[in-house]
């Protein structure tokens, strides 16, 4: 097959050259540029031994049904090496809405566990102790209900809050241009992520009170760059309403954390990631000034691309979910999500979450790529493509400071209208076979058949929630309901943080969506007024 020239342009349409040498690095200062890991602009990792001396966290992305059925996974995934705990939530869940609520029907248990009330909580970490596991959860618009339930359950676990560590993903602005799960305007949703951001670094120190999120919005279709732009300028948002409440920058910082995706173009891939770590190191000293080295370190969480894989040959994607976790290890993650060979066709079933935690492991023990740190570092081509992709980051990021910030980007619609047309010249790309996608636009076997069992929630699973959901609502006393439910109104007209009267509801038996409907009441509910 011919390779054309649109074929040598990575997906960010970066030229591809035939050979690199010294000359494409005449201005690359080593020094400056590279530095030694775990050291300023820390392009060769945040730490100075790396994965020699700790491996990243193998935090499998898993939930499903009941929280009885999620937690038999998290057990299974933990006995077999995952070293981390990752949870979905379904849809309600997301969005505010508990199970019995008319619009949730049809959604509970669909794509993630069902959480209406702290009792959910408790059979979700059944045996699995909070104080030993890091865990992560993905929830945003209701991030400080799910957080505060984590908490009481701690409490009343007797663990300290000092002892948990983990993550909220906790980011809401690309939820209003990539993913679309947001409830309240954005200037509330910022005010309730200073509430968490305030609340942590008080109570709760080593939990990591944001991940701000490049993956969905990679996964909407935006380019490589354009994902580090688009994250990085949400990130700027974040730390500039945190520094107007009178948060000082290297209170909060540290404990901030980042989501990116791998895809399937390796030095691309492995280019962004180092790029991501110099922009950032250098935003955080020289754009907020901010002193403590902490500050200035990129943390991140990678996940492999649920959008490239395909259902036709569904094993092939075995291989595409190795090359992209490759390319997270060798650009230096913190943690690593491994997407199962199904995920195109349902949710993953037992059998493929094992084969995708094996990929990582055997990445981790038999690769050699662990070995020393950055191993591309220096490379004229690994190095090439990490200044270009740092540049054109920049030229985003100045784009948008001269739009008035990623809120009024947002409102113009730019960066919705910027992620729509890459996944337009993308998807026209493999409809041209400019692109090609084994075994769907090229070498495709029209006798193919699965070869596996594939998963499917079972049917009573909503039955069953509603209704445990009605009978703990018959049980609990009404009066206590309405006391915590006006103390959130008190807090919120008030302008107090919302974290303690939460807390106190959801020891109550208060459940997610009565909270949120509070929040509702006080903050309104935001209309996406765009059209592409």
């Amino acid at each position: 097959m011919k390779i054309t020239n649109k074929k040598l342009l990575t997906h960010s349409q970066i030229k591809i050259k035939k050979i690199y040498t010294e000359n494409d690095l005449s201005h690359f200062s080593p020094s400056q540029s590279l530095g030694n890991p775990g050291e300023y602009p820390f392009t060769r990792g945040p730490y100075p031994t790396m994965y020699r001396g700790k491996l990243w966290t193998m935090r499998q992305y898993a939930g499903f049904g009941t929280a009885q059925e999620s937690n038999k996974r998290y057990c299974f995934l933990l006995s077999q090496g995952q070293t981390g705990l990752s949870v979905a939530f379904d849809l309600p869940t997301q969005l505010g809405l508990d199970s019995d609520d008319t619009q949730a029907h049809g959604e509970v248990g669909k794509v993630g566990v069902v959480i209406d009330t702290i009792k959910d909580m408790e059979v979700l970490f059944d045996r699995i102790p909070l104080d030993k596991v890091s865990v992560s959860m993905t929830i945003n618009s209701t991030a400080v209900i799910i957080l505060a339930m984590y908490l009481a359950l701690a409490e009343k676990k007797s663990i300290s809050w000092e002892r948990l560590s983990g993550t909220i993903q906790n980011d809401i602005l690309k939820e209003y241009v990539a993913r679309g799960t947001y409830i309240y305007p954005p200037q509330a949703s910022i005010k309730i992520i200073t509430d968490i951001l305030t609340f942590c670094h008080k109570n709760v120190p080593h939990w990591n009170t944001m991940s701000i999120s490049g993956y969905h919005i990679r996964e909407a279709g935006a380019t490589a760059v354009q994902e580090l732009a688009f994250t990085f300028a949400n990130a700027i948002e974040y730390i500039r309403a945190a520094t107007d409440t009178g948060l000082d920058v290297d209170t909060f910082a540290p404990r901030l954390s980042f989501f990116l995706a791998a895809h399937n173009n390796l030095f691309e891939e492995i280019a962004k990631f180092r790029a991501a770590r110099k922009i950032w190191a250098r935003t955080m000293r020289e754009k907020f000034h901010a002193k403590n080295p902490l500050s200035w370190k990129f943390r991140f969480h990678t996940q492999t691309s649920g959008v490239t894989l395909v259902a036709q040959e569904p094993e092939n994607n075995v291989v595409r979910v190795t090359l992209q976790a490759l390319a997270a290890v060798l650009g230096g993650t913190q943690s690593l999500h491994t997407n199962s060979r199904d995920e195109s066709l349902a949710l993953p079933s037992r059998e493929s979450a094992q084969i995708a935690l094996r990929t990582q492991q055997i990445i981790a023990f038999e690769s050699g790529v662990a070995d020393t740190v950055d191993p591309l570092g220096g490379s004229y081509f690994i190095e090439s493509l990490t200044n270009q992709i740092e540049g054109k980051v920049k030229e985003y990021l100045q784009k948008i400071e001269d739009m008035g910030g990623m809120l009024k980007a947002i409102e113009k619609g730019f960066i919705q209208k910027e992620i729509q047309e890459s996944a337009y010249n993308y998807q026209r790309q493999i409809e041209k076979k400019e692109q090609i996608i084994v075994g769907l636009n090229e070498y495709v076997n029209k006798e193919e058949k699965i070869h596996f069992e594939l998963y499917y929630p079972q049917e009573k699973v909503e039955r069953t929630q509603v209704e445990n959901l009605r009978y703990i609502k018959e049980k609990r006393p009404e009066n206590r309901v309405k006391y915590r439910l006006q103390a959130i109104h008190k807090a919120v007209r008030a302008g107090k943080n919302l974290l303690p009267p939460i807390i106190d509801a959801v020891k109550d038996m208060v459940t997610l969506g009565e909270i949120s409907s509070v929040l509702k009441e006080e903050y309104g509910t935001y209309n996406d007024r765009f059209v592409g």
